[in-house]
């Protein structure tokens, strides 16, 4: 009975060895869905703030720039609702990878291709997220104006 046992820890002990740059991963998958998050979240306000200066600003006075404005900050906030649902299917499958390595050694199934699949799966789902990220900030920055605008 204790041979049996002695036995299981190693096997164990591997899988948790293997579990490890996962579950790294899902922290970094974590600090980033933190990072989208909080652009969404500042994009909306601004996109709020815009809407209640809306009925102060008067008609053809900078109107479109307001709408040009508000269609941009919807845009962003589109790109990073996609971002944020990519980052967390992501660690989704992240996640299941490790069950499923657990699950391989506890019933001694044959689990490489899933892994693979499922890691290869997690890794596109993260590339577009950070593409989706990608196109957000160039948005943003294309869109920054720093100063005083003219009042023509």
């Amino acid at each position: 009975m204790i041979e049996a046992v002695e036995a299981v820890v190693p096997g164990v002990g591997d899988v948790i060895r293997l579990a490890v740059a996962p579950v790294f991963l899902l922290s970094g998958v974590g600090i980033m869905l933190t990072v989208f998050t909080n652009r969404l979240a500042r994009a909306v306000d601004r996109a709020r703030e815009l809407e209640r200066s809306a009925p102060q600003v008067a008609a053809g006075e900078r109107t479109e720039e307001l709408h040009a404005s508000l269609a941009t900050l919807a845009r962003r906030g589109r790109l990073l609702s996609v971002a944020i649902a990519l980052c967390t299917i992501c660690a989704l499958l992240v996640s299941i990878v490790v069950v499923v390595l657990f699950l391989g050694e506890s019933f001694n199934f044959r689990i490489t291709y899933a892994v693979d699949a499922l890691f290869i799966a997690a890794m596109i789902s993260f590339i577009g997220a950070i593409l989706c990220f990608l196109r957000e900030v160039f948005i943003a920055t294309a869109n920054l104006r720093i100063g005083l605008r003219r009042l023509s």
